[in-house]
């Protein structure tokens, strides 16, 4: 009798509690982005001061992503989840404690750290768990999962006063949660190897385009998940509207995703990339010169330009892919990430820097003047070492903004499967049905 051959759907029941898991954390992790930007506004810290604090998150996630993987050799994987889902819950309360900037900007860089070792440990164990024949569908899934656990934490700031206790309490609560669903699974835990290292400038060679459009796509979002908030607050938005506005942002970013990668993958990456960012920088000029307008219309500027500023990242890293052999893979994939990360440090700063000086427009100036880079150094590529879509390009998988190393450094792997669903399956799913 021959055994049934695994489905998407029926692998992601197997993987329900890591997946629940991931929901909460990205769900505490979007209320508690626009929580304190929104609280930092009250407290008058000051857009420059505020935009430093965000960033010390994303230098935070730098060193996480580089220091949690040797962890994870020594102790596995249940226990660094524990560990730093713990940490994550104490931090966020401490902000609540201390109402300061220094204090703030240390449990950032906390919480940076934090989060990157949580998505390390769910994507390498979702990676370990998933055969070669259902990667890439389950890697689109926890996409899906991460991106609505994102928005539906924008959601909940309304649902309090950020002035109090409640909401900083609610994110310790989602977080601790998220330890629940991990701690009694029984997925057996993978193995985790050292990759070799690539240098940006050898990563550069390769795929100009794919290196530095990683590098500006970590400006964008390290801008938007840093200083969106303060944006909308300070464009007149009540703290619901500000959730809702975080909300269609990033539900933009969702919707879209797919779509576009798609269509990368029949025309040329390049021309994608260069009209998706043109008509972000279209976008953000409208918003700019209208300079205002009803909390309605602010959402809708949000959702739209999430659909354009949120796509980019897995494009360009699917660009880098087309010019990478398999060796060179893994190895190429920690250095995108650092180019992201240094991108997103620097994001929020650039962000409060000009909405200090052009006041809340600043933050939509910001993201144009990012996009125009981008729409420049995509011409020239397009004219300096041109490409076309052929067989030979690989197939786009949607990937996290903030995504961790291993996250990466599986993505081409599984996107080359994905394309081959149907005409192979892996060596396990044959010896099982034999």
């Amino acid at each position: 009798m021959t055994a049934a051959r695994p489905t998407t759907l029926s692998a992601a029941w197997s993987l329900w509690t890591l997946l629940l898991g991931v929901g909460l954390l990205m769900m505490g992790n979007g209320l508690q982005g626009s929580l304190l930007g929104v609280r930092a506004s009250a407290a008058d810290f000051g857009n420059t001061v505020t935009g430093l604090v965000m960033s010390a998150y994303f230098v935070g996630f730098l060193a996480g992503s580089v220091l949690t993987p040797r962890k994870l050799r020594e102790v596995g994987h249940v226990r660094v989840f524990a560990a730093l889902a713990s940490i994550t819950s104490v931090a966020i309360l401490i902000h609540a404690l201390f109402v300061d900037p220094l204090m703030w900007a240390a449990m950032r860089f906390v919480t940076g750290f934090a989060y990157a070792g949580l998505y390390v440990v769910a994507e390498s164990w979702l990676n370990g768990y998933a055969s070669n024949r259902l990667r890439g569908r389950l890697l689109a899934i926890y996409m899906v999962i991460s991106y609505l656990g994102m928005g539906g934490g924008q959601l909940l700031l309304g649902s309090a006063d950020p002035d109090g206790m409640a909401l900083f309490l609610l994110v310790s609560i989602l977080v601790s949660l998220a330890l629940v669903p991990i701690l009694i699974s029984y997925t057996p835990q993978p193995e985790i190897t050292q990759a070799e290292s690539m240098s940006l400038r050898a990563l550069y060679r390769l795929s100009p385009l794919g290196t530095v459009g990683c590098f500006m796509t970590g400006v964008t979002n390290g801008a938007v998940f840093g200083m969106g908030a303060v944006f909308a607050n300070g464009s007149g938005l009540d703290v619901g509207q500000v959730s809702v506005f975080m909300g269609a942002f990033i539900f933009g970013g969702a919707v879209t995703q797919w779509p576009l990668g798609k269509l990368s993958d029949k025309v040329d990456r390049q021309w994608v990339i260069v009209v998706v960012a043109l008509i972000a920088v279209a976008l953000s000029l409208f918003g700019a010169i209208s300079s205002g307008g009803s909390p309605t219309s602010l959402t809708v500027l949000g959702a739209l330009l999430g659909a354009t500023t949120l796509t980019l990242y897995s494009i360009f890293l699917a660009c880098a892919n087309d010019f990478l052999t398999d060796q060179q893979t893994v190895a190429a994939s920690a250095s995108l990430v650092l180019a992201l990360g240094i991108g997103a440090i620097l994001g929020p700063v650039s962000a409060g820097l000009l909405m200090e000086w052009l006041g809340p427009d600043g933050f939509l100036w910001d993201l144009a003047a990012m996009h125009v880079v981008m729409v420049l150094f995509g011409l020239y590529c397009i004219r300096m070492h041109p490409t076309s879509a052929s067989d030979e390009q690989g197939h786009y998988v949607m990937v996290p903004s903030e995504t961790a190393p291993l996250g990466t450094a599986w993505t081409e792997e599984a996107a080359t499967e994905l394309g081959q669903l149907e005409m192979n399956f892996d060596e396990a799913d044959t010896e099982a049905a034999t």
